[in-house]
């Protein structure tokens, strides 16, 4: 690598940017490799594909993934809002475009074929509308006589409302939470708090007697005996089988059960033939992302890159946690994957955004010198 005093564009990027998290995220893409490999062949085999069908697009998708993380982890803070701007309108259009021009798998239209590519819409509108809310409750922290909170309620009912539609209730939960979250960091007042938690709830009851597979599976959730839980109860069980060690690579046999190893439930397949152990080690992966994140927001003077940053750590956090939550059976089935772990391109490439955005967030920026504030080595006085 060049030294300090080479003032490239690479240089600058490299003696700047969190290594250690990009460190974890690459190790989490590998981790992704290998999960996929154990758990996709006999997915592929039910279905009549070659069995490396699913392990080759993943590398295949990796390319574009890698790409877009370290070129957006070169961006600025505007040039994030900028890309992000635009991410966020095209995604939406087709978000809205979804439910009557998408395949209808399961009882919810949530995919378009573009190119004859399937690219789920909904992925890349997360990270792009966690930019624009935490670019939104940034101004109001600068300026509070914007309305710079009544819009990111507007942008929040719409964005829920489209996803709603498809129906996705996993990803308007996630969205509503992260939401939720930032609006807490900057500054929400408790009957502010009171009323957003009583509307999720009144929507969550709504749901639950409107849409029949969201009572279908809170039921099954609360009452096993009541639905078809067989792809909790089978994942459940590949945490027994495979005990602290696991069974060894390809020993499991859960997977040649499970209709969805490769992708929601590849956290069962790691654990029945990596064990415990393993599923430790990407839960602390996760934590570290994610920590670290958060205090490296904390400690950004820049209100934008403050809630911007814990918002994307945000993100990917419960995104993880929900997953890793839906194996384990602590909550009822959402069908979103584990970040950089489950097969999916839109997935991939659409995490590799977030947090190659997120990494440009916390990149080590010379701090504005104060009025009458004197900076000697580098450090103020």
């Amino acid at each position: 690598m060049g030294s300090r005093a080479q003032r490239t564009a690479f240089n600058e990027w490299w003696w700047t940017v969190d290594r250690l998290t990009l460190a974890a995220l690459v190790a989490l893409m590998l981790g992704g490799i290998i999960l996929c490999l154990a758990a996709s062949p006999p997915v592929a085999a039910r279905i009549g594909l070659d069995p490396f069908h699913f392990v080759d697009r993943q590398v295949l998708f990796l390319v574009p993934a890698a790409i877009v993380l370290i070129a957006a982890s070169f961006l600025s803070p505007r040039e994030v809002r900028q890309v992000s701007l635009i991410v966020f309108l095209v995604s939406l259009v087709l978000v809205a475009a979804t439910p009557h021009f998408g395949a209808e798998i399961k009882g919810a239209r949530r995919w378009l074929v573009i190119l004859g590519i399937n690219v789920q819409p909904s992925e890349f509108l997360k990270p792009a509308f966690v930019i624009l809310i935490a670019w939104l409750f940034g101004e109001s922290a600068k300026r509070p006589e914007m309305p710079a909170n009544l819009i990111a309620l507007a942008l929040l009912i719409l964005v829920v409302a489209l996803l709603v539609l498809q129906p996705d209730f996993g990803q308007t939960m996630l969205i509503v939470l992260v939401w939720g979250a930032l609006f807490y960091m900057a500054g929400m007042r408790f009957i502010w708090m009171i009323g957003l938690a009583a509307t999720a709830g009144i929507g969550l009851v709504t749901a639950f007697y409107t849409v029949p597979h969201v009572a279908q599976r809170i039921r099954g959730f609360l009452d096993p005996a009541s639905g078809d839980t067989f792809n909790v109860d089978i994942a459940t069980e590949s945490f027994i089988r495979g005990g602290w060690f696991g069974r060894g690579p390809g020993e499991g046999t859960i997977k040649r059960i499970l209709p969805e190893g490769h992708t929601d439930f590849v956290f069962a397949v790691a654990a029945e033939e990596f064990g415990i152990v393993l599923c430790l080690i990407l839960v602390a992966l996760f934590a570290f992302i994610v920590i670290r994140a958060l205090a490296k927001a904390m400690r950004n003077d820049d209100p934008f890159c403050r809630f911007a940053a814990a918002g994307l750590a945000i993100l990917f956090g419960l995104q993880s946690t929900i997953n890793m939550a839906v194996n384990l059976h602590l909550m009822p089935a959402k069908g979103m994957t584990l970040p950089f772990i489950s097969y999916g391109g839109s997935s991939l490439i659409s995490l590799a955004y977030g947090m190659g955005m997120l990494v440009a967030l916390t990149r080590e920026r010379p701090r504005a010198k104060l009025p009458g504030e004197i900076v000697i080595a580098g450090s103020p006085v």
